[in-house]
């Protein structure tokens, strides 16, 4: 679906835990997450920290967004 929005013109940052399986169906822009079944957050830490790290994964994704790219790109988080 990454690859249609593009397509439309439309600019995306895929935010996923596989990684390999985001080149494969050829998202450009990749953020890497921290588990399937969360992958902004880790239940067993406070909500302070959940939220710290969502905060600077959706920051990294929105840096994403505006970054030039010229090929398949996963930006370090």
């Amino acid at each position: 679906m990454v690859k249609e929005i593009e397509k439309a013109g439309i600019t995306v940052v895929q935010m996923a835990n596989l990684i390999p399986i985001a080149k494969t169906v050829g998202s450009n822009r990749m953020v890497p997450t921290i588990s399937i079944p969360y992958p902004l957050g880790d239940p067993k830490t406070s909500k302070e920290e959940q939220w710290k790290l969502r905060y600077h994964r959706v920051g990294v994704a929105l840096e994403a967004l505006a970054t030039d790219i010229g090929e398949q790109t996963v930006f370090e988080v």
